[in-house]
């Protein structure tokens, strides 16, 4: 073996006492639990392990039968010719049995060096070829009995060794041949040929079946090296497996409350929740879940934001949370238990459940705000048992609020980087806006008051028709640069109210923007029910995704909608242009790649508002403002 060394074992309080590294050096230095059948000789140290005592009980058992089957040829030869049994082949049969009896009682003291292996292939070698001189030689009926020993050699050795081996024994067999049948080279070469060609081929079929012994041998080896391999790797994976779970009990608490880390809140949750499956199932059977933390996006649908056991395809499944398990979940607040996931309405989406029996939601809540849902799926029956799933309820209800921390964090250094990025891109609007319009436009105007100068001295009608044209281009850039003045600071959205700021946003589009045509459907008293701070968030939203809708969505009509449905005031903003995939807009946040319309969202939490966003490629864009109904007294500030 490569590894010999004993086997030390460490109590749970060293266990717990030692670091990472500490533990990972000792999972490479030690001998893993599995191999129960280890043991030692106290003389040499030397410890042989289960697969390598199989090997050599094989070696002792393929000799007695080495030794069985030659006496049993033997006795059943001497019977049919009344004849005496040979002398020698008892006095080789009596040394093969002791010598095998001693390498049984060496065995069992775990005796057996490299040195006296070799001595007992040097002895099977000599007694098989005693055996063959003691009973006749070239006529020997034990010729085919010299495989065994071939097999023990490549068993204990190398094919090479077996092929040596064969190749020995064959040609010490021609040799005897060769003397008893008293050939010679002098001889006529037809009668050496036909007196020499059952020895030759008898020769040759030993050759080739001692050639394909070997080769069997060498299988037989390397699958029980093979199994011992086995044996050590679940063995390793199941020590580490204890240390990972020792581990993450322990850090569970600190992990989640300490955390201000988005990522690793949920990556803790779900790796907890796998600790805590083995935890309750610590038979030899290891059960590997699916498990997935689903959070409600920008357009109110479910996406996977971690995952363990799922395909790349099911990461980017979003998942309505209308029916099913998923719905019930939700509905009640409860954990929610299924079987056979694989027929769930929404469950069946995920390519991962269809090997799951057993699943359960559980939901991610505080208070009255849902956040999303715990699933966990199992191949095995009955998994999720009552005392699992409190387990389960009280991961998630920590969870909860080390995300509501993770969120509170990360928002506030979101915002405190988007307030410095919004203004940066605000000057940074302004400056092309101008660089491209305006700016452009008095360059061209400047360079036409110069061409017309020359007309005026040259062709003076033609100089009219030029400055008909220049008064045009100058009252277009008087319009663009008033909206966007407008755009900066409506001051009609400060004296008159939110309805008549977006007619006059509508009225500036169209003198500029022929396409889309702006539709509005606005409602008075969902006007009187916002505050000027909340009139503010939904002409800003308004405007932001009107000039989305302009730039990117190639639409012909613009829905602008204000309308109260219960306690709330609903915005809508809808265009049936090309449409965007909202997952992947979403993506791109993550490197701040679509600021524009992450404000539509970060607009309306400021004013306790909430902004969905449903599109898809070809079917156009519709953008939801949900704004709680004021107060009178803030309806007053």
């Amino acid at each position: 073996m490569s590894k010999r060394i004993a086997s030390h074992r460490r109590t749970k309080d060293n266990v717990r006492a030692q670091d990472k590294s500490t533990r990972k050096t000792s999972l490479k230095r030690t001998r893993p639990p599995g191999e129960k059948a280890l043991r030692q000789d106290r003389s040499t140290g030397i410890p042989l392990s289960e697969s390598e005592i199989k090997i050599e009980s094989l070696f002792i058992s393929l000799r007695w039968l080495f030794l069985l089957t030659v006496a049993g040829i033997i006795g059943i030869n001497t019977m049919f010719r009344s004849s005496e049994f040979p002398s020698e082949i008892i006095a080789l049969l009596v040394v093969g049995g002791v010598a095998n009896i001693i390498a049984t009682i060496m065995l069992f003291k775990n005796a057996l060096s490299k040195a006296i292996q070799n001595v007992m292939l040097i002895q099977d070698i000599g007694l098989t070829l005693g055996f063959i001189a003691g009973s006749g030689g070239a006529e020997s009926p034990l010729l085919f009995v010299s495989l065994i020993p071939i097999v023990t050699a490549a068993l204990r050795f190398t094919r090479l060794y077996g092929l040596i081996v064969v190749l020995g024994i064959v040609l010490v067999y021609w040799g005897i041949t060769w003397d008893q049948q008293k050939l010679s080279l002098t001889m006529p070469l037809t009668e050496l040929i036909v007196r020499a060609l059952p020895y030759l081929i008898n020769g040759m079929i030993l050759l080739l079946a001692g050639g394909a012994l070997s080769q069997i041998g060498v299988r037989i080896k390397q699958a029980l090296i093979a199994e011992r391999e086995k044996q050590e790797y679940e063995a390793q994976t199941e020590l580490e497996s204890a240390h990972q779970k020792v581990h993450l009990i322990f850090e569970l608490a600190s992990t989640l409350s300490a955390t201000l880390n988005y990522e690793r809140v949920l990556e803790a949750a779900l790796d907890v929740s796998n600790a805590g499956l083995r935890e309750f199932f610590s038979g030899d059977k290891e059960i590997t879940q699916v498990g997935m933390i689903l959070l409600f996006g920008m357009d109110q649908t479910l996406y996977v934001a971690k995952a363990r056991g799922v395909t790349t395809q099911d990461e980017r499944v979003r998942l309505p949370a209308q029916s099913g398990v998923l719905a019930e979940a939700i509905e009640k607040t409860d954990p929610v238990v299924i079987n056979d996931p694989r027929e769930d309405p929404e469950l069946e989406k995920i390519t991962a459940m269809y090997g799951c029996k057993q699943a359960i939601v559980v939901p991610l809540r505080a208070g009255f705000e849902s956040y999303g849902l715990l699933v966990l799926g199992s191949p095995e029956p009955e998994t999720y048992s009552p005392d699992f799933q409190d387990l389960l309820v009280a991961i998630c209800n920590q969870a909860v609020m080390a995300i509501q921390n993770a969120n509170l964090y990360q928002n506030l250094m979101e915002e405190k980087d988007r307030l410095v990025t919004v203004e940066e891109d605000a000057r940074k609007k302004l400056a092309r806006n101008l660089h491209d319009g305006p700016t452009q436009t008095i360059a061209a105007i400047a360079m036409r008051l110069n061409y017309i100068r020359m007309l005026v001295e040259r062709e003076p009608a033609k100089s009219l028709e030029e400055l008909k044209q220049l008064e045009e281009l100058a009252r277009k850039t008087t319009k663009e640069i008033r909206q966007m003045l407008f755009t900066l600071r409506p001051l009609i959205l400060e004296t008159q109210g939110l309805i008549p700021a977006l007619e006059q946003l509508k009225q500036k589009i169209n003198e500029t923007d022929p396409l889309p045509v702006i539709h509005l459907e606005l409602n008075k008293e969902a006007e009187a029910l916002l505050n000027k701070e909340a009139q503010g968030a939904v002409f800003y939203i308004t405007e932001e995704a009107t000039t989305n809708v302009r730039k990117y969505a190639k639409a012909k009509n613009l829905w602008i909608r204000l309308s109260q449905r219960g306690m709330n005031v609903i915005a809508e903003i809808e265009d049936d242009g090309i449409g965007f995939d909202v997952a992947a807009m979403e993506a791109n946040y993550a490197t701040r790649g679509s600021l524009g319309m992450m404000n539509l969202r970060e607009r309306a939490t400021l004013v306790k508002g909430k902004t969905v966003i449903k599109s898809a490629p070809g079917q156009g864009t519709k953008v939801t403002v949900t704004i709680p109904v004021a107060s009178p007294d803030e309806n007053d500030h």
